[in-house]
This record gives C-alpha cells, structure tokens and sequence, in this order.
C-alpha cells in the first residue's frame, strides 16, 4: 500500500530547495544557475534559501554554494553517496523533504537530475515540470512575463491576474504557487504549470536558461551549513557501482561558449561545404559550431550541436547564425546572445527581427569575406 503523506497542508512547508549535483567531488555548472535562479524565488516568497547536497566527504563544497546565493547548505553525507545511484539519492532526498518540508525543489535537467527528479516526485506524492525555461512565484512579475511572451487575449490574462484558479471545483489562491514555464509539443507551444495542491512543487530546470549571479565572497563565509543525519545502508540499495569510466567521446560545449556559429537549412545546397566554412569561423573566433533544429533532424550535425527549445539555451558574447530563418524555437534558445550577427538571403527572414547585425546575402559568398576579414584584424592587431 502506498505511503500517505501530510503534504497538502501547504501551512507546514518553507523554503525554496536546490538539488546542487557533484559528481567525483566537483560542484556541476547547473548547481550555481540553479541557486541563483532559487535566490530570486526564495525573496518573492520571502523565505531561505537552501542547497541540499548529497555525497560522501562533499562538505568543503558548501560555502561555494553560498557565494551565489544560498542561506543555508544541507549537507547529506555517506559512503554509500560517494557515487550518484537512484535508489541511495532518491531515499536520502525524499528524507530530507519529509523531514524539513520545503515548499519548492529545482533539479538540474541534466542526466542524474532528470533521473532523480521523477523518482522522488512518485515517492513523495507531488507533482514535478520537468525541463523547465522559466519560473516565477510573484504574480506581477509573472504576468509581466505572460504579456510579453504569450499570445494570450486580454480577457484571459485578466482571469489569471485574478490570483485564483479552480482545483476540484473549489477557488485556489495562486499567490504562493511555482509558476514553471516549460516547452510543449515540440517546442510549439510554452505551457506554464503550477502544483496546486501538494507539497513541494518540484520542477526540473534546462541547464543555461538561468542566469547565474556573481560570487560574492562575505556571502559564501556567511553560509549556514547544517548537517542531515543520513539513514541509509546497504539494505536500501538495490544496485552497486563498480567503476566510474568517464567516456571518451568529445561533445561540443554550447553552454559555455562565448562564441557560436550555427548553421540551419541555408546549408542545404552544399552541407558539406556549409558545415566546413562555419567550422573555419568559429576556429578564427575561439567558438564552436552549432545548430537549428534542422541541421539536426537532417544529420547534418549531431544531437549536441542543437540550440533552441528543444536544444540548448545559450548565452555566448557572439551569435553568428548562417542560413537559419529564425522560428520561435530557435529564437528562445538563443535571443539572449550579447551580438547576433544573421547573414540569410531571405530579407524577411524573422532572425533579423531580433539580430543586432544583419547580412542579406548568400552565406557561401558572405563567411568566406568575414573570415577573411578576421583573420586580416587579428594580423593587424600582433
């Protein structure tokens, strides 16, 4: 028979929680975006902010953590945590929610986080959104987001405004609720989400739609680091890692590069040539290559490569977008580049509308003189 829990008695549950993911005792770039995003909830919310982190000797990690915004660091510690298994995290996690009640939960959407997510949303009762771009609590806040970004009628948004929603026939105040943004339907469509009824809300967040905030060294000393006293052994564990082997396979680093070129069906007439000359830019600039959607459904590049909704979402200083027309979902994974350079031969194509440099041409003609040009630049200046 299933576990009953308490949890919807919202009254009994505070504070906004992190899951700040380590793997071999190194803090993962998702846990400081996280915590920074977390920081904004837990002020709207007016309430702490707490990194719970889960492995064996991890300790040292906690003021880290801190510098970017947490009050407090939950520190799990066992053996038997030393390396990430779904059932030592998602018992050790669901522990700790049931014991210390927080009213939110953010898990990276990175492989261990879209794993223990669900896990623990079954055990605990609750709901989970996963693969989130977008969260709020602040009404306001949130309806400034919805009327620019939604297509919604006026009439609508006022009902919303209103701060209640129907849950089982009855009036629910909204005030207090995660409001989690994710893409649906392939990236169609953005459908905004709220548990309503349970405790916590838990949603997994896409890594690099959040903005991570800048260290602040009194904050990391000031950190209150609280030790949770682990109840697990060997019993509860029904699987064993016997090596870590770390893959040998070179995935391109979107997230983390301050320079990208993407190509898009603009390609199509020479891909090979097309993926070549892009290679050659993003050398000359110290970047990597990436992709729209169709560059990746048609093969031309792999999986990694993507930006978009359905891809990544990244924030280089430089954005060189070569033969993509510019569809909403690429546009969101992408529009909040520093400089975007477009180059397309289609005038009218909507990558101009948000481009800050915009090139009607042929790209075959067009990168081949921008290449040149940099590299003439880069002459001058040694």
């Amino acid at each position: 028979m299933a576990k009953e829990y308490a949890n919807t008695n919202a009254a009994l549950y505070k504070n906004v929680w992190v899951f700040c993911e380590q793997r071999q005792g190194k803090l993962m770039p998702t846990d400081f975006e996280l915590i920074s995003e977390g920081r904004k909830l837990a002020d709207e919310l007016g309430v702490d902010l707490c990194g719970i982190l889960l492995g064996d000797e991890v300790k040292g990690l906690a003021n880290e953590l801190g510098g970017y915004g947490a009050d407090e660091v939950i520190v799990c510690e066992s053996p038997l945590l030393k390396n990430y298994t779904t059932d030592g995290y998602a018992k050790v996690m669901c522990d700790a929610i049931e014991t210390l009640k927080p009213e939110a939960v953010l898990i990276g959407a990175t492989n261990i986080g879209r794993d223990l997510g669900p896990r623990c949303a079954a055990r605990l009762h609750t709901g989970l959104c996963a693969d989130c771009t977008h969260l709020d609590v602040d009404m306001p806040i949130y309806m400034d987001f919805l009327k620019e970004n939604s297509t919604l009628p006026e009439d609508r948004l006022k009902v919303i405004e209103g701060h209640t929603v129907k849950v089982l026939g009855e009036d629910h105040d909204t005030t207090r609720d995660l409001k989690m943004t994710r893409p649906a339907f392939g990236g169609h469509l953005m459908a905004s989400i709220i548990c309503p009824r349970f405790r916590p809300a838990m949603a997994t967040v896409r890594p690099g739609v959040m903005t991570k905030s800048k260290f602040d060294e009194a904050k990391a000393n000031a950190v209150k680091v609280t030790e949770f006293d682990v109840q697990l052994t060997d019993a509860d564990m029904n699987t064993e890692v016997v090596e870590v082997v770390k893959a040998a396979k070179q995935l391109v680093d979107l997230v983390g590069a301050d320079y990208i070129v993407s190509v898009g069906r603009g390609i199509s007439k020479d891909v090979e040539g097309g993926i070549k000359l892009a290679e050659e830019l993003a050398d000359e600039l110290g970047g990597v290559v990436g992709g729209s959607r169709v560059a990746i459904d048609s093969g031309w590049l792999t999986a990694d490569h993507q930006v978009g909704q359905t891809g990544k979402t990244v924030h280089p200083k430089v954005y060189i977008a070569l033969g993509i027309s510019g569809s909403i979902q690429h546009k969101a994974g992408m529009q909040d580049s520093e400089c975007i350079i477009a180059i397309n031969k289609n005038k009218t194509a909507p990558i101009f509308e948000i481009a800050d440099y915009g090139i009607n041409g042929d790209l075959f003609k067009v990168t081949p003189l921008l290449i040149e040009a940099i590299k003439k630049a880069k002459a001058e200046k040694e």
